[in-house]
């Protein structure tokens, strides 16, 4: 555990069926209450505590937890967990899964049950239950929201010194500080942050500790903003898949590892591509400074049960994760998938209705409507597009060559909706696949040297004078049959980071 029974670190490696079960005896520690979480089950899980079912949860890539005091004993506790994953439903979120006994295109060895950190928590009776944050960059403030019964006192400090505190009622209040320090990701500093819950006595009664950075996104004049000034994104498609686990990492170093290569190959951030990513990862994008697409995993089959499924799962993601400062954009859709069948005005309804929720739940954030292509109401035009050095330096020379379709591509905006002068940026390219290795790429590159040829006429045709902003080169790893990335699935580099490094970097010219 938490491996799920498909991949080789669980010690199965085989599909095991729609239904899976688990069965662990457990003691308890001292505690008031007891809570039981799980970072997530894929997709329909049911918990039993000694023979009292305590929580069903549906979605298979966001937590769930509950409170199990009522159903323990002192010793001799018994835990039950069923799991479903109907595979060949695809009206389920399930991303890049594949719905098929065998792996084949873009889609990948599925993953069933258990696949996140499962733990158990004793906690006082009074307790924070919950901490919610938002920065405010031009103000120097942090609005917060505590879910707990009590009085509180928030401190945070940064370098160790205090810089605001505040004490009052459990509940909304904000945070004044006295030293404005920037968070970036060429320089990714964090303020500590303590909570402390008191009861009426006046006695602690829980403490938490946790961080925020200061940081600001934005766009304007077709330019993504980082902190009020220009900023080009140099991202790096990322799938999370990894040797032995699948869809999780073996350790807490192997999520820092990924972030480390990709920085070494000169690239700021990642596209998380179809898959919420386990909360680790995205502590290490703050403290090691790396800008984060959020991308909801897609259904691929339409209904009204599809739509329901992935606008709560959806839902849930983004209030895990809203307080990161690393993730500077949302994408609860991509490349229409699971739309395709469907009409462009039952496509756009749900494509509008997916941003205007992610709007709701966060409005410091650009919300992308639909990576790739066909957006509705978009606050980034992203662009996925795999042609040659040449055809991209023809292609985005001018904002009106990129936002024309040709040849077999889709077009950027559904009839009816517009470029409204959002950033552009091209979201997937390249997926270089270097050698006669088995498996696939986007295009074959004989040797290092037609590689870094080949790649530094596709930077160079982005960064070129023109309208692209930034992009998202495909991609970081290899995974199973697909290989077009720039470290095996082992996390081998093919060619020296270095030298890719200094073509990723290619300054954009104006």
């Amino acid at each position: 555990m938490p491996f799920c029974p498909e991949s080789r670190l669980s010690g199965v490696g085989e599909q095991p069926g729609e239904v899976v079960w688990y069965r662990r005896r457990f003691e308890i520690s001292d505690g008031d209450c007891h809570h039981l979480h799980f970072g997530a089950v894929d997709y329909r899980a049911t918990v039993w505590v000694n023979g009292v079912e305590v929580a069903r949860h549906e979605g298979g890539h966001t937590p769930f937890s509950v409170d199990i005091t009522h159903a323990v004993r002192h010793r001799g506790n018994e835990v039950i967990v069923r799991a479903e994953d109907p595979m060949s439903d695809r009206t389920v979120p399930r991303g890049k899964q594949y719905w098929k006994e065998t792996p084949e295109t873009i889609f990948y060895t599925p993953t069933t049950g258990i696949w996140q950190t499962v733990w158990l928590e004793s906690v006082p009776r009074q307790h924070v239950r919950g901490l919610d944050l938002t920065v405010d960059f031009d103000l120097g403030m942090v609005d917060f929201t505590v879910a707990a019964e009590g009085d509180l006192e928030l401190v945070a400090s940064f370098d160790g010194e205090i810089v605001a505190r505040w004490s009052g009622p459990a509940g909304r209040g904000r945070l004044r500080l006295d030293r404005v320090v920037a968070w970036r990701p060429e320089s990714p500093r964090l303020y500590d942050l303590q909570v402390r819950l008191f009861d009426r006595a006046g006695r602690e009664a829980d403490r938490i500790q946790s961080y925020f950075g200061l940081r600001k996104v934005g766009t304007e004049n077709g330019r993504f903003l980082l902190n009020g000034e220009p900023y080009v994104q140099r991202l790096v498609l990322d799938q999370g898949y990894f040797p032995g686990g699948l869809l999780t990492a073996a350790s807490d170093s192997d999520l820092r590892r990924d972030i480390e290569l990709a920085k070494a190959c000169g690239f700021n951030g990642a596209r998380k591509h179809q898959k919420i990513e386990d909360p680790r990862w995205l502590y290490w994008a703050d403290v090691l400074g790396f800008l984060v697409w959020c991308e909801m995993p897609s259904f691929h089959e339409h209904t009204h049960a599809a739509e329901t499924r992935l606008s709560a799962e959806w839902e849930e993601a983004v209030l895990r994760d809203r307080s990161h400062p690393s993730i500077v954009a949302w994408a609860p859709a991509n490349e229409s998938f699971g739309l395709q069948q469907v009409d462009d005005a039952v496509r756009a309804r749900f494509l509008v209705g997916l941003y205007e929720l992610t709007r709701r739940l966060d409005s410091t954030r650009p919300v992308i409507s639909n990576d790739g292509w066909e957006h509705t109401l978009s606050d980034l035009c992203t662009l996925h597009d795999y042609g040659s050095p040449a055809e991209l330096q023809r292609r985005y020379r001018s904002l009106q060559t990129a936002l024309e379709p040709s040849g077999t591509r889709h077009p950027p905006y559904l009839m009816g909706y517009r470029h409204r002068g959002e950033p552009v940026l091209v979201s997937e390219f390249g997926g270089l696949k270097l050698g006669r290795s088995d498996g696939w790429g986007y295009r074959d590159v004989s040797d290092r040297d037609e590689f870094l040829r080949v790649y530094r006429g596709l930077i160079c045709a982005l960064m070129d004078p023109g309208p692209v902003e930034g992009f998202c080169y495909t991609q970081l790893t290899d995974v199973e049959q697909e290989r077009n990335g720039l470290f095996t699935a082992d996390r081998d580099f093919k060619i020296d980071p270095a030298l890719i490094r200094q073509i990723t970097q290619t300054p954009k010219q104006r």
